[in-house]
């Protein structure tokens, strides 16, 4: 094993902290993985990893080579690139992560486009509410919906979802149409919940050019976005939910706008990736593509 291969799998370990990981990733064997390492540990004369029965994390040493690493790997990738032209020279896995709606409503429905102008690169698409950690598991870029928490990490303004507020025929049969926020204090608010152990912050609404909370009573929290549609669709309550995701049940009738008036916050939508000299063409293209599909969407 060449030098650049045994680079590649040592950052596939170090960003998964585990041999078993990183060899059903990479398709190969543990044997494999564990060999790689041995390779470079004796070539560098220092150890890498420290190795337990339960975890595995670099060493300090391992931290510096796994930087080094990176930026190498992304400079070859570059250098083998350079000279080919055009759309079908760009090649490669990528995988990405984004929230479940936005990969059904938009992305999913057009990357045949993307695949067709870009045949020789493989996609890896995860599609999830949770936030997942794009260093460790190996994302080249993530789309997220919602304000950023302070991070070593690259964003990229998208724009913005507007939000409506939907509820059932059936549950505005049964409790009646809200007019106003008083209106609120005999209707129930599905809550959604990323984490139980935290709180709902309540129904959303503007007050001049402040956002407030209003308190509401549950039956039912949540903590993905395809429950919580599906709940509000079942009739258990008021949602608060990009018009993005709900396009399609309105016109199917399935789910009614109300408090028109009393809108959430736009929520903000950005591209994330790690800070690197050379991002892959086949990420950056793919970025660039993400960009122009969602102009329409966002305000």
């Amino acid at each position: 094993m060449n030098s650049l291969e045994a680079m590649a799998i040592y950052l596939r370990v170090a960003e998964l902290n585990s041999f078993t990981q990183a060899a059903d990733s990479l398709g190969v064997t543990k044997a494999s993985i564990s060999g790689a390492i041995k390779q470079l540990e004796t070539l560098l004369g220092t150890r890498l990893l420290h190795r337990t029965t339960r975890i595995v994390r670099m060493t300090h040493d391992g931290l510096i080579f796994y930087e080094r690493c990176r930026d190498m790997l992304a400079d070859v990738e570059e250098l083998h690139t350079m000279f080919q032209q055009g759309d079908g020279a760009i090649s490669g896995r990528l995988r990405v992560d984004m929230p479940i709606i936005l990969a059904r409503d938009i992305v999913i429905p057009q990357l045949p486009t993307f695949l067709n102008t870009y045949p020789r690169v493989e996609v890896e698409l995860s599609s999830t509410d949770r936030r997942v950690d794009l260093v460790r598991e190996g994302f080249d870029c993530v789309i997220r919906v919602g304000n950023l928490s302070d991070s070593s990490l690259i964003a990229r303004p998208l724009g913005r979802f507007h939000q409506v507020n939907c509820a059932s025929p059936d549950y505005l049969r049964r409790c009646g149409m809200p007019q106003s926020l008083g209106d609120l204090s005999a209707h129930k608010l599905i809550h959604y919940l990323p984490s139980f152990s935290g709180k709902s912050a309540g129904f959303e609404y503007l007050v001049g050019e402040q956002y407030r909370t209003l308190e509401m009573a549950s039956t039912v929290s949540v903590n993905n976005s395809d429950a919580y549609l599906a709940a509000c669709v079942a009739g258990l309550g008021i949602i608060q939910t990009p018009a993005i995701g709900v396009r399609e049940l309105i016109e199917q009738g399935k789910l009614t706008t109300m408090l028109s008036g009393y809108p959430a916050a736009p929520m903000p939508v950005s591209l994330l990736y790690v800070n690197r000299r050379h991002l892959p063409k086949r990420t950056q293209s793919f970025m660039n593509w993400i960009m122009e599909i969602m102009r329409p969407h966002v305000s």
